[in-house]
């Protein structure tokens, strides 16, 4: 089995769904920055922003501020070579050697382990590494340098002001799991007076999207993870899965990451807000997806779009012939596998996801030259069908430690074990899981997501075809702040039982 890099036992970060995130950082460096902004001082309140970022990064280990602050000393210097450097070639060489550095950082300390076990493994060799730490957010910073560096080689930043490039890259809402921001997205709001002041609508919608967030994390995604949890364990153990009991666990993974991931998303743009500045959204209801190109529009957005302007274009895109095209899909794919992990599932997982883009691809090919109308209701129910369980089945790769694990609930889930509803003695199915899936599958296929509700308070479009504004948008209101009460106090009678966002691990 290959062991990924992984967090210090028994070290926690400092973690938007903790008392001491909410009830302590938050107000004292919204406080900072409200005192500062008397005196019309930004640099000072960019100043005080970044330090308080720094220091919720060192929560977990502060050893790792070093490594964040090195990262950011070393990309500025190359951005200002970039900067003042007009000779092509020495462009050229030092874009190169910007990202070979980065990349570098990233596999040391993400792939170091993955390297020598699979080294290990095949050669029979017994080549010892000393384990590598993971440090938090490693993967999500390597790629906002990267963006910048490409960036600035391609001409589209002119602004490269070290104090807020520190602010840009250390801002804690997104430092740790993103969302992977754009030079474009968040200068130009660093210049604004919104940063340096408070504004009763930033206030508001800040806290209403921050609860959403928090909603989904401690009262949605920790408890389907009571019902994912057993059912992949077991799965590891070589346990017999059953039908039902595997249908249940891979159906309580798929709504548990999404709640998860979307949730803290969420909450970075609502702490975000708080502050004046808007982050790119997301996720946009990506389980209502009618294919597996559109599924990736909507999750992980600003993963999908860093993969396709910077990995997927320059290799090509869909510009050199069919066969070229496909190959793109499947390279892109299968190395944003490997960017969510250090281990062969996930390098599976992101292939598999390649192939079934390429299968789509062919389809719509062959249906136009057909004739076929995909705009049929019936189509469209059975594009969306067939689009759930194929993301269904590759999130149980996605989660299982290992490829035998994974194929063993696979095997209970096409039925091969039998419809038992219980095994090794425990009945996992029971009236409650039954009814917290149900509940799920309405949210996410009926209800309007966090964007739709505050459509008229974002200023970044999705870009998703057809959207619209929900009729329950939300306005400042009794009714509203009703709600975000109960969604209050339900979170916070859940952070008891703190528990780290799935996708620390990445």
């Amino acid at each position: 089995m290959f062991v990924q890099s992984t967090l210090f036992e028994g070290k926690r970060s400092l973690i938007f769904n903790s008392y001491v995130f909410i009830f302590a950082f938050l107000p004292v460096v919204f406080a900072g920055c409200w005192l500062l902004g008397f005196g019309r001082r930004q640099g000072a309140v960019f100043i005080w922003l970044s330090l308080a970022s720094l220091f919720f990064y060192g929560w977990w280990n502060p050893v790792y501020v070093i490594l964040i602050l090195l990262s950011l000393i070393f990309n500025y210097a190359w951005i200002r070579l970039l900067t003042v450097n007009r000779t092509m070639r020495w462009r050229r060489f030092l874009l190169v050697m910007g990202i070979g550095v980065n990349l570098f950082v990233l596999g040391y300390y993400k792939y170091a382990n993955f390297f020598i076990d699979t080294a290990n493994e095949l050669t029979g060799a017994n080549l010892y590494w000393e384990p590598v730490i993971l440090p938090l957010g490693i993967s999500f910073l390597i790629f906002l340098h990267i963006a910048c560096l490409v960036d600035v080689y391609r001409g589209e930043v002119k602004d490269t002001d070290f104090i807020r490039y520190c602010l840009f890259v250390t801002f804690f809402p997104k430092l740790v799991m993103g969302p992977i921001v754009r030079h474009r997205e968040m200068f130009p709001q660093l210049i604004r007076s919104e940063i340096i002041g408070i504004k009763a609508e930033n206030v508001s919608v800040g806290l209403t999207v921050f609860l959403i967030g928090l909603f989904k994390k401690t009262v949605l995604a920790d408890n389907m993870a009571v019902y994912a949890t057993p059912v992949f364990g077991a799965a590891e153990n070589a346990g017999m899965i059953h039908l039902v009991d595997a249908w249940t666990g891979a159906l309580a993974y798929t709504f548990q990451l999404y709640f998860d991931f979307s949730g803290y998303t969420d909450m970075a743009i609502g702490v975000s807000r708080l502050f004046g500045i808007v982050l790119p959204p997301n996720f946009y209801s990506p389980y209502k997806s009618l294919n597996i190109m559109d599924f990736w529009r909507r999750w992980h957005m600003t993963l999908s779009r860093f993969l396709r302007d910077y990995l997927y274009i320059p290799l090509g895109g869909n510009r050199k012939g069919e066969l070229r095209y496909c190959l793109n899909l499947l390279v892109t794919m299968s190395l944003c596998g490997l960017w969510h992990g250090a281990g062969w599932t996930f390098v599976l997982w992101g292939f598999c996801h390649g192939m079934i883009m390429t299968a789509n691809h062919v389809w719509r090919k062959l249906s136009d030259h057909w004739g076929f109308n995909r705009d049929r209701r019936f189509y469209k129910g059975l594009a969306w069908f067939c689009t759930f369980i194929a993301v269904v089945c590759l999130w149980v790769v996605f989660r299982a430690r290992t490829i035998d694990g994974a194929l063993n609930l696979l095997r209970g889930m096409v039925g091969m074990n039998g419809l038992s509803f219980d095994y090794l003695g425990y009945h996992l199915v029971d009236s409650g899981s039954f009814y917290w899936i149900l509940a799920c599958f309405v949210i996410v296929l009926f209800m309007p997501n966090t964007h739709q509700l505050m459509h008229d308070h974002h200023a970044f479009p999705t870009g998703i075809k057809g959207e619209e504004r929900s009729r329950w948008a939300w306005k400042p209101s009794w009714k509203w702040a009703l709600i975000g009460a109960v969604m209050a106090l339900c979170s916070f009678l859940s952070l008891s039982t703190v528990t780290e966002f799935l996708y620390f691990q990445f």
